[in-house]
């Protein structure tokens, strides 16, 4: 059987249009509020340990039970997404943790707001494996470096305004108000979100032929091109199946077979430390300041000004685009992640403080967003989301403990303590892919769908 779909080559061909334009509105929207919402815990926790709503532990058990749902909702996603669709699972997290966000601002006590910051968790877990996954797979693969860049803009746009706005909004309002901003603003994104189309990558691996061959010629039209780009291919048949033409559910072990394990290992280790060094500078800033003695007001001002680094980071890999390897990338921005980390504890004038620590957060941002956007890179189609997802839940559940081990460094050993640990981790890793050889550029993937082992394949079982 042939088919003249050939999605991959097609859509890494047709140059950008106002189709790719929408799609990274729509995906970076949601991006924006995920961010948002997953960052206001700083502002938020501080405001409550001050009036007494919450304490120390309390907030590492509130912090502990959304990475409990982060992790959860990441693996769903990979599932769902691989299954059913990316469109299904990209509406339904979302609208999971707006209506969330909404309950959350109602919660009468503690224990009720942690209970439900863990389900809501879980559509937040979710939105970040789906974002990143859109955009390896809807744009074209020499764009793909800036618009990674872009989304991450999207997502630092969100944690600056969490900052500027708890500012504002929670002495005036109370922590509350954050939720309700957060909960009506991803509702109207999942509103307007209704019509993105669904990936015509997944509907050709699905064997829905025709559907992929339409929309791709939709894409095609808007992006101004006449003609397919780039030429049909022979999908060759399964030679161990018994008739059927229908292609073959992968199932999860692929991502520990021999020729994909590599590719697991490094997007586990990638996410771990993006995650681990970025909800440590961002969860924690706020409320290590007040414990320090500042006033809840100077340390909201101090954790804007330096949060402002999320939106520079993503700036900067924005403007670096393709310029250079996403291995080599990551390699220099954890790099100087480590650097500035090293410094910060060392600083005491505020003006270095806020100086240091904008460069420390404009690092580990863009080490985030290159760290994020290359783990669907590593793998195909097939299980792309379930592989992002796998990694993205590993690297969530090594945060589950990490409030408690960030407040025993603190305890014991102050800030510095807990900076180094961040220092040393993202040394680690620089090494690590510095030295593995192991790129994650726009290829990637590709070499992945080369090498998936036929011994997996050929022990599948028929998608529905």
């Amino acid at each position: 059987m042939s088919t003249p779909v050939n999605a991959g080559a097609r859509l890494d061909n047709v140059p950008i249009s106002s189709f790719h334009r929408r799609v990274m509105w729509l995906v970076g929207l949601g991006m924006f509020f995920d961010a948002f919402d997953n960052t206001l815990s700083g502002s938020v926790l501080a405001s409550m340990l001050h009036s007494g709503f919450s304490t120390l532990e309390l907030n590492s058990i509130f912090l502990s039970a959304t990475f409990v749902g982060l992790a959860i909702g990441a693996a769903f996603a990979g599932w769902l997404s691989d299954r059913f669709g990316r469109c299904f699972a990209f509406q339904f997290n979302l609208a999971l943790f707006g209506i969330c966000a909404l309950i959350c601002s109602l919660a009468p006590s503690m224990p009720w707001l942690i209970a439900i910051r863990c389900i809501q968790g879980i559509g937040m877990g979710a939105e970040y494996v789906m974002c990143y996954g859109l955009i390896i797979e809807f744009m074209p693969a020499s764009k793909r470096g800036r618009y990674l860049g872009m989304l991450g803009l999207f997502g630092g746009a969100g944690v600056s305004i969490t900052s500027l706005l708890g500012m504002v909004v929670i002495p005036m309002f109370s922590w509350r108000a954050m939720f309700v901003i957060a909960g009506v603003g991803s509702l109207i994104v999942w509103w307007l979100r209704r019509s993105l189309p669904e990936s015509p990558r997944w509907l050709e691996a699905m064997g829905r032929y025709e559907e992929a061959e339409a929309l791709l010629q939709q894409i095609e039209k808007e992006s101004g091109v006449v003609a397919p780009v780039g030429q049909p291919v022979a999908v060759k048949p399964d030679p161990t199946a018994t008739g059927s033409t229908k292609p073959q559910w992968v199932p999860m072990t692929v991502l520990f077979s021999p020729s994909v394990i590599r590719r697991t290992c490094m997007a586990v280790i990638l996410n771990v430390t993006c995650l681990f060094g970025s909800y440590s500078v961002t969860g924690w800033m706020p409320t290590f300041f007040v414990s320090q003695g500042m006033t809840i007001s100077k340390s909201l001002g101090f954790n804007a000004a330096m949060m402002a680094g999320y939106v520079a980071g993503p700036l900067l890999c924005m403007l670096m685009g393709n310029r250079m390897k996403r291995r080599w990338s990551i390699v220099m921005f954890g790099t100087l992640s480590s650097i500035f980390a090293g410094i910060y504890p060392f600083l005491t004038e505020p003006a270095l403080i806020i100086a240091c620590g904008f460069l420390l957060v404009a690092m580990v941002a863009s080490f985030l967003t290159m760290g994020l956007g290359a783990t669907p890179e590593f793998f195909p189609t097939a299980f792309r989301f379930r592989g992002g997802g796998f990694a993205q839940t590993i690297g969530r559940l090594g945060l589950i403990l990490s409030p408690f081990v960030i407040l025993s460094l603190f305890n014991h050993f102050g800030i510095g303590g807990v900076i180094a640990v961040i220092c040393g981790m993202y040394v680690a890793v620089t090494l690590l892919m510095a030295f593995v050889r192991l790129d994650a550029n726009q290829k990637s993937s590709d070499r992945a769908e080369r090498d998936e082992p036929s011994e997996q394949c050929s022990k599948s079982v028929t998608h529905p």
